[in-house]
């Protein structure tokens, strides 16, 4: 029944998103959730927010919320930005900020969403290729026609880049927006770029509580810049919908940033792991990139990436592969509990003792 679509559905190409199994004994270490509950806060929060007054329209500026997210980031309430996941704020975003027929600038080597946003908003893109360490190669990001966005840490990469590099790319393009997407930030081992927004007028940090704060089932993404910034992204919002979050999201998030040493305490759980993880895979001959996630991304010369992702698939063991060839030899393993770490470990080794019989 295509012949009803509009030209914009027609030069759609939707995002995959990771594979959900609904199955209990699935081990899921292919959408970098946190293995973690969120905060006891947060969910008594949400709990007591559904027994209130749920047929009220929940507030369309987020004050309370808002107010939690600045005094984290040490900003104030009118540098910061709430919407229904970070991939919404980064809709919103790419219409306020890009323009048609300009060409936006991201790493060939990125969050999958780029693309599809700018096929969606008509923005023409250049995917700028990766070093071959997989860096982000920041001088080809300079002098941008339309703007500049890319994750921080990449993914699905997991490699941070320190902020003088991203200062340079903010010097060179001071007529453009440069959104950094920092999804992971809070599991890497340097400051997320929200530290230089009062210096930088072009400065979009994008943000989420779906992997630090364990919120993922909530949606709710923010984005901290400057007043003027912060102002189109409401615009654009309220030419949409002027609730993108409902009662139980705004005060269950709010419980959870200002809940800081449950957060930190987690926080650092998935940063142990994930460096434990890191020296079991290498004693089995695997190379992991630097991570600054909750997640590595790896390789070994002597197992096909496919063929092992179908493999533990095959046990319910769900990680991520991807078919990109500048990728195709890497898997992506989400950090889960010790205990969700262990059974992986364990199902890898038998299927390298398969391998090798």
């Amino acid at each position: 029944m295509n012949k009803f679509w509009s030209s914009v559905v027609k030069r759609t190409d939707p995002y995959v998103p990771g594979e959900q199994m609904n199955d209990p004994n699935v081990i899921k270490l292919n959408t970098n959730e946190n293995p973690y509950p969120p905060s006891p806060k947060a969910v008594e929060a949400i709990v007591q927010t559904a027994k209130g007054d749920m047929q009220k329209y929940p507030s369309p500026t987020a004050d309370d919320l808002r107010e939690a997210i600045a005094h984290v980031n040490g900003l104030g309430k009118e540098n910061v930005f709430v919407g229904n996941g970070s991939d919404e704020v980064l809709a919103f975003a790419f219409y306020a900020f890009f323009e048609e027929g300009r060409t936006l600038k991201f790493p060939e080597v990125t969050y999958s969403f780029y693309p599809v946003y700018s096929k969606l908003f008509n923005i023409p893109f250049k995917a700028v290729p990766m070093n071959d360490d997989f860096t982000i190669d920041e001088e080809q990001f300079y002098d941008a026609d339309a703007g500049v966005i890319f994750p921080n840490p990449n993914a699905p990469t997991s490699i941070y880049m320190p902020l003088d590099g991203v200062e340079r790319i903010l010097n060179n393009n001071p007529d453009r927006v440069v959104i950094v997407d920092e999804a992971y930030v809070d599991f890497a081992d340097g400051p997320s770029a929200a530290t230089l927004i009062d210096k930088y007028p072009n400065l979009l940090v994008v943000q989420t509580t779906s992997k630090s704060r364990a919120l993922a089932g909530l949606r709710v993404g923010l984005a901290l810049g400057q007043p003027h910034l912060i102002e189109a992204l409401v615009r654009m919002k309220d030419s949409f919908n002027s609730y993108t979050l409902d009662q139980l999201a705004l005060n269950g998030a709010t419980a959870a940033f200002r809940d800081v040493d449950y957060f930190e305490e987690k926080r650092q759980l998935v940063i142990e792991t994930r460096e434990w993880a890191v020296e079991e895979l290498t004693k089995r001959g695997f190379t992991t990139l630097s991570s600054g996630a909750n997640f590595v991304f790896t390789t070994n010369p002597n197992i096909d990436a496919e063929a092992l992702y179908n493999r533990l698939r095959d046990r319910k063991v769900l990680i991520r592969y991807f078919s990109d060839p500048n990728i195709s030899e890497y898997v992506r393993i989400t950090i889960g509990t010790r205990e969700q770490m262990e059974a992986f470990f364990r199902h890898l080794d038998d299927l390298l003792q398969l391998k090798n019989d």
